[in-house]
């Protein structure tokens, strides 16, 4: 069956509203330098292995977020307005380091030879930003009324997390040499940017929440 006009909008909004945040929030390129420390003294083959799970494991934890956000607002009874306004801000922090401070929160970088969930699935991928963006995303789908336009939604919210980790395993797989070829100063660049991105980001969150406060009131 062909999709009507207001669902391709409801598709292509979610989906591409979610690749930008999320490709944004997790900045791929600011993960070259973790992976590379993390995997210094493994095999090429073994260290490619974990960047595959880490991608996999992240996948699994923002679309479990994505389901899983609704039910667990409604359990503690925190409205979708403090959602958005507490995700907007802790992404408009996490964009403030990265534009003035570090360039990313502090992740542990000890190596090992199992680092595909921790350091680098999360926090280094799924961390509080990405989360906090996914479950704002399920308060957005959880106030749409049609069952089918919720399951667009979703799916096109779920394709969105897929695209996004398929393109950090891809900036992983190619780490070493995207390293050469932008140098530290090109990703420092790239995470300044990406800060102010964020930080937009974030003041967008916390408009949306304020409206959804202040009419829920």
């Amino acid at each position: 069956m062909a999709m009507t006009p207001l669902l391709l909008k409801i598709a292509t909004t979610f989906l591409l509203g979610g690749l930008v945040s999320l490709i944004t929030i997790t900045n791929p390129l600011s993960k070259i330098p973790l992976f590379l420390s993390l995997s210094a003294n493994q095999p090429v083959g073994d260290a490619l292995r974990e960047a595959r799970r880490a991608c996999v494991y992240a996948f699994v934890m923002l679309s479990a977020a994505l389901f899983a956000g609704v039910a667990i607002l409604q359990l503690f009874g925190i409205s979708y307005g403090a959602l958005r306004i507490a995700g907007g801000i802790t992404v408009a922090i996490l964009g403030y380091r990265m534009l003035f401070g570090s360039g990313e929160p502090m992740v542990p970088a000890g190596r090992g030879s199992a680092f595909a969930f921790f350091p680098l699935a999360m926090p280094g991928i799924a961390g509080p930003g990405a989360l906090a963006t996914v479950i704002g995303v399920s308060t957005e789908l959880a106030e749409l009324g049609d069952p089918l336009q919720q399951a667009v939604g979703y799916t096109a919210s779920v394709l969105s997390i897929a695209l996004t980790c398929l393109a950090l395993c891809w900036v992983l797989y190619s780490a070493r040499w995207v390293s050469r070829l932008l140098g530290d100063e090109g990703i420092n660049v790239v995470t300044r940017l990406t800060g102010f991105l964020l930080i937009c980001i974030g003041i967008q969150f916390i408009g949306s929440g304020v409206r959804s406060f202040i009419a829920g009131a």
